[in-house]
């Protein structure tokens, strides 16, 4: 996966120009930063097919969008299912269907997904979720040395390729990613972290005003 990346980014470095005219009318013209609708990967298949650049492009985001939500879905409802079996959330979202499902805590995914899809552009709510979600990987990461620390004798039947060396770059470059972010998109990552702060006091009122669920 990081291959294909570092790939597809060598060939947008090596196909269009990194600077370019906002008022282009070609994707060459436009380059890397003015790319219509910043969809540089669209741009690319312009050069190869001016004509069906666009809809190959858009027929293979669908797919890869249908594979990711799939598995989005399927994994998010189960995170606000654990949590009310914690006592953090509503119970009804704690509970299965006679089919063993979390459909309370599948419709209550959709409905907030929804409103979201509904508040905004595609960029917009993009720039608003992606600084609390690199915070998050990052924290994630960090949690390997707060593990090798706290439980140094715990079994770790997997290991971390290049610790400390590779993670340690990973959180240091997310941290890096959003500190720019706070200072180049003010009005979306800042939201977006008082969002995640507000989640803290509101974890510990829950926490002593709800019983664990059985």
């Amino acid at each position: 996966m990081i291959a294909l990346y570092l790939l597809a980014n060598v060939a947008y470095l090596s196909s269009l120009p990194v600077a370019g005219d906002p008022n282009g009318t070609t994707a060459t013209e436009r380059g890397i930063a003015f790319a219509r609708d910043k969809r540089v990967g669209t741009a690319l298949l312009e050069l190869l097919s001016p004509d069906y650049g666009a809809p190959l492009m858009a027929v293979a985001i669908m797919v890869s969008t249908f594979g990711c939500e799939n598995g989005l879905i399927l994994s998010g409802a189960r995170l606000t299912f654990a949590m009310a079996r914690d006592g953090l959330f509503f119970r009804s979202v704690g509970r299965v269907n006679r089919h063993h499902v979390p459909a309370v805590a599948l419709w209550v995914q959709a409905i907030w997904a929804s409103l979201l899809a509904f508040s905004g552009t595609y960029d917009d709510l993009l720039d608003y979720i992606i600084f609390a979600a690199l915070l998050f990987y990052a924290l994630t990461v960090a949690g390997l040395f707060v593990l090798r620390v706290r439980r140094p004798d715990a079994p770790r039947p997997y290991r971390a390729v290049g610790y400390p060396l590779l993670p340690g770059l990973y959180v240091g470059l997310c941290t890096a990613v959003m500190l720019d972010l706070l200072v180049v998109k003010p009005v979306y990552t800042w939201p977006g972290l008082l969002l995640v702060l507000t989640g803290i006091p509101v974890y510990f009122l829950w926490k002593i005003g709800k019983p664990r669920a059985a």
